[in-house]
């Protein structure tokens, strides 16, 4: 398994500070000790129609010779909008964001069924637009049905030109549509139907569900076609001994269990990238911290991720 760094978690959305670009924060992939970097398609760092290609190549270049790989484009898309003009804005994008890879040499993309959006422009950071998380299950209703429909639809009509340009699409298990776990995202994968549609599967985005049988079952059933992962930076600390450990997630207040999902990972023979994002407001005294304190986080946590990948394969050899 191989690291990769998140733009967004530089993108001066959720802590006290400016933005970094795409090329800084190359370098920044680079000292930290990551592999690749992972380029998130929203303003201010890497906005399609911000990045001429002449950027797009220097930006190649400037991997190139850091040694960090460009691993993967992330798209903020959603598929499932009321508007008929709304789904045409997002295929635009789409088709922006895919471009975009194609001249930066990256041959994954992930995308949302829906994705609520970041309010940045009113608030003193970043804040995701409210959304109903929903419940492990839920009963459909025709207008449920439709938002998914529209998902699998839209999604298809992306896959085939990803496909011209020899992409890979990655369907995150993220809320909302898809509901916490691994069930919806491995159903709409298999209704989509296309062979260039792959997972994007997170341990985090299971919320309370984080056993180590449902942990394992989840990686069982959709391992063959996991071909990318997110862990988060946002709740590691270091004890007085040195030791890394996690503090409660954000998103449910327990403990997200990483040992199960890439044990699960490594015995389903997965190669891909880790990629670590910090993509919630930093906070420290109740004050709205520095970019020092995401440096700390993900640092800490690519520390935790790597021993514990490290301590695996010694188990199993």
């Amino acid at each position: 398994m191989k690291f990769a760094l998140l733009t967004v978690s530089y993108s001066g959305l959720f802590y006290a500070g400016n933005a970094l670009s795409v090329e800084e924060q190359i370098h920044k992939a680079r000292a930290l000790g990551f592999d690749a970097l992972a380029i998130e398609t929203k303003r201010p760092v890497a906005f399609p129609l911000d990045l001429s290609k002449a950027d797009r190549s220097r930006l190649r270049a400037v991997a190139a010779d850091q040694g960090i790989a460009l691993c993967a484009v992330e798209s903020l898309s959603n598929f499932t909008g009321r508007i008929m003009e709304g789904r045409e804005n997002n295929l635009a994008m789409m088709r922006a964001v895919l471009d975009l890879a194609s001249d930066l040499g990256v041959k994954l993309v992930k995308v949302f069924a829906a994705w609520p959006g970041v309010i940045d422009d009113e608030e003193a950071i970043a804040m995701y637009a409210p959304y109903e998380r929903g419940n492990h299950f839920k009963r459909l209703y025709p207008p449920d049905l439709r938002l998914w429909q529209r998902a699998v639809a839209g999604i298809r009509e992306v896959a085939g030109w990803a496909a011209d340009m020899g992409i890979t699409l990655v369907l995150q298990n993220h809320a909302p549509v898809i509901t916490p776990g691994y069930e919806d995202v491995l159903a709409m994968m298999q209704e989509i139907d296309r062979r260039n549609v792959k997972l994007c599967l997170d341990v985090p985005l299971f919320h309370d569900r984080q056993s180590d049988e449902y942990v394992q079952e989840a990686v069982q059933r959709c391992g063959e076609h996991v071909a990318y992962t997110h862990y988060g930076a946002w709740n590691f600390s270091e004890t007085a001994d040195g030791e890394v450990v996690q503090d409660p997630a954000p998103s449910f207040g327990g403990r997200i269990n990483y040992e199960a999902f890439i044990n699960g990972l490594q015995q389903a023979g997965y190669g891909g990238y880790l990629v670590s994002e910090y993509c919630t407001p930093v906070l420290k005294d109740h004050t709205i911290a520095g970019i020092e304190e995401i440096d700390r986080g993900t640092r800490l946590a690519l520390r935790y991720m790597k021993r514990l990948v490290c301590r695996n394969l010694e188990v199993r050899t």
